[in-house]
């Protein structure tokens, strides 16, 4: 799922990737609009409220929403630069160390955020850490698959989804029918596991409040023991 890389890749491996880490993200995205009222999963709405307090003269304000956006390409970066570093010693756990930085952040925030008790601006470094964790899972996200899976906001993948259902009147070869079915399967799932994960993290929210993340970080560890078992299985297959 993670390991694969360049021709390796199958869809299989795609929609995998896809569906777990969509409903990491849905989880993150409603525990961060309920727990701290903002948008820890994409920087679009971001630059709206910036745009909005500068034009109210809010500066300070203006300032905090580009430190959003600031935290999630931060956050890109270094799952990007984490994983070029060791691609070149290790390949098949290029993954693992941005994977693990994502699952400590979320527990970290889940432990020592309570926003119940915490001040304003405890809250927003709350909402930078999420925002980077984002960051670090849709870069490496978009690496492994090279650009096919994106998780942490829907826009772009209804604009391809739409693209793709209206090419589905005009490519009429059997491979091309073939590649849009897939391509438009996989957005489904991913705006589905994205969802459900809103879903399911609105109505744990409702008893475990920001804790859900431990939720989030639960799918994070599933996903890192899955491959490495895959792993482990493969490498004895091949001995044998």
């Amino acid at each position: 799922m993670f390991r694969h890389q360049g021709k390796a890749r199958t869809f299989l491996h795609n929609l995998r990737l896809a569906a777990l880490l969509s409903l990491v993200a849905g989880i993150v995205n409603i525990t961060g609009v309920l727990a701290l009222q903002t948008l820890t999963t994409n920087v679009t709405g971001h630059f709206a409220y910036f745009a909005e307090e500068i034009t109210k003269h809010n500066y300070g304000i203006a300032v905090t929403f580009l430190f959003f956006t600031f935290c999630f390409l931060l956050g890109s970066f270094t799952a990007s630069t984490l994983v070029e570093m060791v691609l070149k010693r290790k390949p098949r756990l290029a993954y693992v160390v941005p994977i693990t930085l994502e699952i400590s952040i979320l527990i970290a925030v889940a432990l020592f955020f309570t926003p119940a008790s915490i001040a304003v601006w405890q809250g927003k470094i709350a909402a930078f850490l999420l925002l980077f964790a984002m960051g670090v899972q849709n870069s490496l996200v978009t690496k492994v698959s090279q650009s096919t899976v994106r998780t942490t906001h829907l826009t772009g993948l209804f604009t391809d989804l739409g693209i793709e259902l209206s090419q589905l009147f005009f490519y009429k070869k059997e491979e091309q029918q073939r590649k849009l079915k897939n391509n438009i399967y996989l957005r489904f799932s991913i705006i589905a596991f994205f969802f459900i994960g809103c879903v399911l993290g609105g109505f744990v929210y409702g008893s475990a409040g920001i804790r859900t993340l431990f939720l989030a970080s639960a799918i994070l560890v599933i996903a890192l023991y899955y491959d490495y078992i895959r792993l482990k299985i493969y490498s004895i297959t091949r001995v044998h």
